[in-house]
C-alpha cells in the first residue's frame, strides 16, 4: 500500500504542522507555538491569511500595528516562557518584512526564538519587477528577504511545496536549542505559497519536543572542580541562562553548599531574591558597587548562563587580569570566550556535576562576609537613591516607588536608555524571574511592545499578575502604538513614561566625555527653535488607555494605586531631571571611543582618563593583579577598602 498523503498548498502545510507541535516541561504538555502577531499584505494576505483563518482558534493571531513591534512582542513572549514556547510573526513582502529587520537581531543578539513567515517575490519571476520588489541588476536572485540571513540562526526560502517537509523541523530545531536558540526566517514566495502538493498525513501527526540537556565533558567538570577547589575568593555569575536551563534551584543550592557569593548580569536579574544572603546584587557597567567589589577581588569566577558582555565585564576590566574564569555554557561560542576554561552543556547538569566532585568545599568565610558586608552597603545606597524627597524627581525615585507597591509576581519590562541601568541597579527582586531588561540589543521600542508580548504570554498562566513597562520619553515616541494593542487584545499593562526632555541617557554620555551637550536633549537641538513638550497623557488616553500625570514620586505612588485596580491599560506620566538624580554608584568602566586629535581641552581630557583606565582591561592573560600597590581593589578610579590579610594582600 502507498504512503497516505492530504493535498495542501504550502501554507496550508506549514500552519498545520505548528498546529501539531507540542512542548512538555515538568510534565506539563501545552501547544509550543502560541500564535502569531501578522500584519497582512499582498504579500502574506491570500495564501497564509487564508491558512490562518482555519486555525484562528489553537493559533490566535494578534493584529499588530508595526511589524517591528511585533517582533519584540514575540521575543518578550519566548523569554517569559524562557524559550520554552515561542510566536510567529508573518508579513508581506518589502517593506512589511523590512520592518521586522530590527526585531529579528533582538532575538539573535538575545538568543531568542522567534518564527518569521515572510512574503516573498514570485518564484516564477513572470510578473516582475512587482510591487516593492527589489531589482539587482547583476543577481536576480537576491532579494531583500536575504538581508535576514545576518540576523536569523536559521533562514531559508521555500522554492517548492516539498522542502517544508525538512525545512519546518529543522527551524523548530534550531530555536528549541539551547545552544543554537534564536529566530527562524522563512522567505515565502507568493506563488509558492499557494502552490500544492500531496504531503504525507504522518507529518502533521501530533508531536511532542523536549528541550535537549546536553552533559558537559567529564574532563571538563574535572578541571572546574579542581580550580573552584583551589579558590580563595570564588564569586558565581548567574546569568539569563540559568532561567532558560530551569538552574535557578541548583544555583541556590551550589551557592548554599559551598558559601559562594552570587553577583548577577543584566539578562540574569532575578535568579535569586533580592534578600537572599548570597546575593550580593548586579555586576558590570550598570551594576552595584558591591557586586563589583567581589568581582573584582575574586580570584575563581565560575559563569552560568552568561555570553559575557561589555556591560557584564566593564569591558573586560570588572575582573583581576589574573583571575581564572570557568565558563559553563550550552554554546561552545560563550563557554570559551577570553581564554575561559570551558564547560559546554546544560546549566543545572553541570552545577550538579560541578557539585558533586566539590567534596565538602566552602568559601573562606573571611571572603563570603567581606561580599555580604559590601551589599549592606550597597543596599543602603540604593535605600536613599530611591527615597522619595532625596532630591530631583528621577529614574531611581520612579523605580523605589513602584517597587514597594508591585506584587510578587509582577513582571517589569525596560530596556534602552537610561532605565535598563537604574532598573538593574535600583530594583529589589520579589520572586524569581519577574525582571525583563533588554540589553543584549538596547533596543529603544522594545519597551511597550514588549510588554504586550510578555502580557500576553503572563495572561495564559498568571492573569492576576500586573506587567509593568518602564519606558523614556525617546522610547515611547520611536514605538507607542502597541498601547492601542494592549487595548484592543484586553491585555491590560502598567507604563510608567518618564520625561526627561530627550535622549537624556545619550546626553549625559555626551558631557561625560568632554562634549558639549548637542542634539540629544530637545532644549540643545539647533534644529529645533522653539522646543516643547508632548502631551502624553492626552497621547495615550486617545489610545484607548487611562493616562494621568504625576508630579512627585508620591502621586506616582497613588496612581500606581489605581492603575493596579483598574482593568485596562494605565500610563501614568512624570517628568525627571534630565541632569540630576542619575544613580551614581555601581559602575564599572567601560569601553567608548574618544577623538584621538581634538581642539577641546575637555574632551582631550576626558579622552586620556579613558585611556589611562585601560591598563585593567583583561586581555586574556596572567598579567598582574587587579590590585594597586596598597593592596586595595579598585574599580573605575574608585577603591572598595582594605584587603583581608588572608585575601593574599602584600
Amino acid at each position: 500500500m502507498g504512503q497516505d498523503t492530504i493535498r495542501l498548498t504550502t501554507a496550508q502545510a506549514i500552519i498545520r504542522y505548528l498546529n501539531a507541535q507540542f512542548i512538555e516541561t515538568d510534565g506539563v504538555r501545552q501547544r509550543l507555538c502560541g500564535g502569531g502577531f501578522g500584519i497582512f499584505g499582498h504579500g502574506n494576505v491570500t495564501c497564509l491569511g487564508e491558512a490562518l483563518y482555519d486555525h484562528r482558534d489553537t493559533l490566535p493571531l494578534y493584529r499588530g500595528q508595526n511589524e517591528q513591534s511585533m517582533g519584540f512582542a514575540a521575543a518578550a513572549y519566548a523569554k517569559y516562557h524562557l524559550r520554552r514556547r515561542f510566536m510567529f510573526c508573518t508579513a508581506s513582502a518589502g517593506p512589511g518584512t523590512a520592518n521586522l529587520l530590527t526585531a529579528a537581531a533582538l532575538a539573535h543578539a538575545n538568543r531568542l526564538p522567534m518564527l518569521m513567515l515572510c512574503g516573498d517575490t514570485f518564484l516564477t519571476r513572470l510578473p516582475d519587477p512587482v510591487l516593492q520588489q527589489l531589482e539587482h541588476f547583476n543577481n536576480p536572485a537576491l532579494g531583500l528577504n536575504d538581508a535576514f540571513q545576518a540576523v536569523s540562526r536559521y533562514w531559508d526560502r521555500i522554492t517548492h511545496p516539498a522542502q517544508v517537509i525538512q525545512t519546518l523541523p529543522a527551524a523548530i530545531a534550531t530555536m528549541l536549542d539551547p545552544a543554537d536558540c534564536g529566530p527562524a526566517f522563512l522567505a515565502l514566495p507568493q506563488d509558492v505559497q499557494g502552490w500544492a502538493y500531496d504531503y504525507p498525513t504522518s507529518f502533521f501527526e501530533e508531536k511532542t519536543h523536549r528541550i535537549r540537556r546536553i552533559s558537559p565533558d567529564t574532563d571538563e567538570i574535572a578541571d572546574a572542580v579542581a580550580t573552584l577547589k583551589a579558590a580563595q575568593r570564588p564569586v558565581i555569575i548567574a546569568g539569563g541562562g540559568v532561567q532558560y536551563s530551569g538552574a535557578v534551584a541548583a544555583l541556590t543550592a551550589f551557592a548554599e553548599t559551598h558559601q559562594i557569593p552570587v553577583i548577577e548580569t543584566i539578562a540574569g536579574r532575578a535568579n535569586m531574591l533580592n534578600d537572599h544572603a548570597l546575593n550580593i546584587g548586579p555586576v558590570g557597567v550598570t551594576g552595584s558597587d558591591s557586586a563589583n567589589a567581589v568581582a573584582e577581588a575574586a580570584d575563581v569566577i565560575l559563569s552560568v548562563g552568561s555570553r559575557l558582555q561589555d556591560f557584564t565585564t566593564g569591558s573586560w576590566t570588572a575582573f583581576a587580569q589574573d583571575a581564572r574564569i570557568i565558563s559553563l555554557n550550552a554554546a561552545r561560542h560563550d563557554a570559551g570566550k577570553h581564554q575561559s576554561l570551558p564547560v559546554v552543556g546544560d546549566a543545572r547538569l553541570g552545577l550538579e556535576q560541578i557539585g558533586a566532585g566539590m567534596d565538602g568545599y566552602t568559601a573562606p568565610a573571611t571572603w563570603t562576609n567581606f561580599a555580604q558586608d559590601q551589599r549592606k552597603v550597597w543596599d543602603a545606597y540604593v535605600s536613599e537613591n530611591t527615597r522619595p524627597g532625596n532630591g530631583p524627581n528621577s529614574y531611581p525615585k520612579a523605580i523605589g516607588a513602584v517597587n514597594a507597591l508591585c506584587g510578587t509576581r509582577d513582571r517589569v519590562v525596560a530596556a534602552a536608555g537610561g532605565l535598563p541601568a537604574e532598573v538593574t541597579a535600583n530594583w529589589r527582586t520579589l520572586d524569581i524571574g519577574t525582571v525583563d531588561v533588554e540589553f543584549g540589543f538596547s533596543c529603544m521600542g522594545y519597551e511597550i511592545a514588549g510588554g504586550w508580548g510578555a502580557r500576553i504570554a503572563q495572561s495564559e498562566s498568571e492573569p492576576d499578575a500586573d506587567t509593568i513597562v518602564f519606558c523614556g520619553d525617546g522610547s515611547y515616541l520611536l514605538m507607542n502604538s502597541d498601547i492601542y494593542s494592549s487595548v484592543l487584545s484586553q491585555k491590560k499593562l502598567i507604563i510608567l513614561v518618564l520625561d526627561n526632555g530627550g535622549f537624556a541617557v545619550i546626553n549625559k554620555l555626551q558631557n561625560n566625555t568632554g562634549n558639549e551637550s548637542f542634539n540629544n536633549l530637545l532644549a540643545d537641538a539647533p534644529t529645533i527653535p522653539d522646543p516643547f513638550a508632548v502631551d502624553f497623557v492626552a497621547h495615550a488616553a486617545s489610545m484607548g488607555a487611562h493616562a494621568v500625570r504625576a508630579d512627585t514620586p508620591d502621586q506616582l505612588a497613588e496612581a500606581f494605586k489605581a492603575a493596579k485596580a483598574a482593568d485596562k491599560t494605565s500610563v501614568i506620566v512624570m517628568n525627571v531631571d534630565a541632569y540630576d538624580g542619575w544613580t551614581t554608584q555601581g559602575h564599572t568602566w567601560w569601553e567608548v571611543g574618544t577623538p584621538h586629535v581634538t581642539d577641546n581641552p575637555k574632551v582631550r581630557a576626558a579622552h586620556l582618563e579613558v585611556e589611562a583606565s585601560r591598563a585593567k582591561q583583561r586581555k586574556g592573560s596572567d598579567a598582574h593583579p587587579g590590585r594597586d600597590q596598597e593592596g586595595k581593589f579598585w574599580s573605575s578610579g574608585r577603591r572598595y577598602g582594605p584587603v583581608p590579610r588572608s585575601f593574599g594582600a602584600a
